[in-house]
């Protein structure tokens, strides 16, 4: 029994009809790929706070501005 868990950002506003996509696309793929049983694959989406959220060493915000400096 799979079981998969997508973190994303809050900040996007992500859909109702987003996470319903993500949750059959990665069910389809699990079941094609794996042949894992659609009735048997868990899904589940958590969305972060963006300052619960880090990269390299660094609040994503934070991360953010220092990766636009350097473009």
């Amino acid at each position: 029994m799979p079981y998969v868990n997508i973190k994303i950002t809050r900040e996007g506003g992500t859909t109702p009809q987003q996470k319903a996509k993500l949750i059959k696309g990665v069910s389809e793929l699990l079941l094609e790929v794996l042949n894992k049983p659609l009735n048997a694959t868990f899904i589940v989406i958590d969305e972060v706070e963006l300052e619960d959220w880090g990269v390299g060493g660094l609040p994503v915000e934070e991360y953010r501005k220092q990766a636009g400096e350097k473009s």
